[in-house]
């Protein structure tokens, strides 16, 4: 699980897991007949250029039970070792590969729709500080791992319905990173940026710090905002039930007009009471606070004036105290407890009068926990229907075997796909060593952020051509 936020194994694993892999699918009493569900919905799906029209609404096999099995019984056979070079039984994985997991991002797209056509700067700011708190909500409950992208991997997403197109690629495997790129059909922006999260492993919990710079362009003003994400961190990884929460500061930077949003992700806290909260504020390139903002990366986010804003928080000092609800007594832990048990917060954001919604998290579908806690966005990634093995390339998520088996259900098949394809990227590595040859990649190169001045991958157009003759052979 500690390559949870990257979805990352090691081509170096020596296999010792594999057993673990083998044994999941008699632990599971899973059916193999089962596998040949499709999950299609009701009627026939539009084909659109990669995609349908017409999205499935649930996968084809409900997930299984992780009751009888224990992240602490791996990681505790690899202290020591290098986090990264930790290869995790597929039973603790999710049916997506990491490059399908980033296209999340796109879930709440109409938030750039809404910044690209606002005419005020603070408006279009107030919307992207939503888009980039809306890209991380749908890990919130997520505790299944996504797949390790193998070197070369790639996934492509075109939804005529949202407006936008999107490609991804692994363009490195150690250290291991992502890069990705998305546009508008309208051409009134692009979205692009790369991830490679550094790990560390706190004995209890696992921390993610992101590494890699994210990129907005608005293209109708002439605008550029860049940000990273919040450090990510699951807890209870020895014993308990696991969740998750991010902290940190994130710097949303305007660098046409200079101004500047300043979201501090709080930490839980001992009580809980700050679990998944954010705040912050909007300042101009003079400095001067703008807007005030405020929510749950979980729930929604608020903006409001700064002096409506401190008029509230004198208020709640001198009074408000008693008007809180108190801590219920699953929130409330020991001094001696190191607050690593999810705390069980029950109360929604504390809304301020006269504020103004800038996001709320879509409901998620009612049969969310049997599906991974997919949203209906996830739920649709993997979509594979007749006609597209045609135009996808060959290196895509959707094409991988080990994937496409676990979200049938067929398990021990997924298990054995995982090790094979992995196996597969140990030897194609050994022998490019052998020959002296470097791996290049195929759709991003290497090169500077304009905007940054910092080191990233930039896409290097082409893919919706569709000459996919050169793809390498990864599956």
């Amino acid at each position: 699980f500690l390559d949870f936020f990257t979805g990352f194994d090691s081509d170096n694993s020596s296999g010792d897991f594999s057993e673990a892999n083998h044994k999941i699918a008699e632990m599971l009493d899973l059916d193999p007949h089962q596998s040949g569900r499709t999950g299609k919905h009701n009627g026939e799906a539009e084909i659109q250029e990669n995609g349908i029209k017409r999205h499935r609404t649930s996968l084809p096999a409900p997930m299984f039970s992780r009751s009888d099995f224990s992240v602490w019984s791996i990681l505790k056979k690899c202290i020591g070792l290098e986090l990264s070079k930790i290869t995790m039984p597929i039973v603790f994985n999710e049916p997506l590969s990491f490059l399908q997991r980033i296209t999340e991002y796109m879930e709440h797209i109409y938030l750039i729709n809404k910044a690209c056509s606002q005419a005020d700067p603070l408006e279009r700011m107030q919307a992207v500080a939503a888009f980039a708190v809306s890209a991380v909500a749908s890990q919130w409950e997520r505790t299944g791992k996504p797949f390790n992208p193998l070197l070369g991997e790639t996934y492509e997403l075109t939804r005529e319905d949202l407006g936008f197109r999107f490609i991804s690629e692994q363009v490195s495997h150690h250290p291991p990173i992502s890069a990705f790129y998305s546009e508008g059909l309208n051409k009134d922006f692009v979205f692009h940026g790369s991830i490679y999260p550094k790990l560390k492993f706190w004995g209890k919990s696992i921390e993610a710090e992101p590494r890699g710079t994210i990129t907005l362009e608005l293209l109708k003003h002439n605008e550029a905002y860049t940000w990273t994400n919040p450090t990510c961190c699951v807890h209870n990884v020895i014993i308990g039930k696991l969740w998750l929460e991010q902290y940190g500061t994130v710097e949303i930077i305007n660098h046409s007009t200079g101004d500047k949003c300043v979201l501090n992700f709080k930490p839980c806290g001992l009580f809980g009471k700050e679990l998944h909260r954010v705040e912050g504020y909007i300042q101009d390139k003079n400095r001067k606070k703008l807007c005030v903002i405020y929510g749950k990366w979980t729930e929604c986010l608020w903006s409001t004036d700064p002096s409506t804003y401190e008029t509230y928080k004198k208020s709640e000092k001198r009074g408000g105290e008693q008007k809180k609800s108190k801590p219920s007594e699953d929130v409330i832990k020991s001094e001696n407890d190191e607050a690593d048990d999810m705390p069980e917060v029950q109360d929604t954001v504390q809304f301020i009068p006269g504020s103004k919604l800038l996001w709320r998290i879509n409901c998620r579908p009612p049969n969310s926990s049997q599906m991974y806690n997919f949203t209906s966005f996830a739920v649709s990634l993997n979509e594979l229907e007749k006609g597209m093995e045609a135009i996808l390339a060959p290196t895509d998520c959707r094409l991988r075997p080990d994937i496409r088996n676990m979200e049938n259900g067929n398990m021990d098949v997924a298990s054995k796909e995982k090790e094979r394809l992995e196996e597969k990227q140990r030897a194609a590595r050994k022998e490019r060593a052998k020959d002296e040859v470097e791996w290049h990649t195929r759709w991003f190169h290497q090169g500077t952020n304009p905007y940054t001045g910092t080191s990233d991958w930039l896409y290097s157009g082409g893919y919706f051509e569709r000459n996919f003759s050169d793809c390498p052979d990864i599956y």
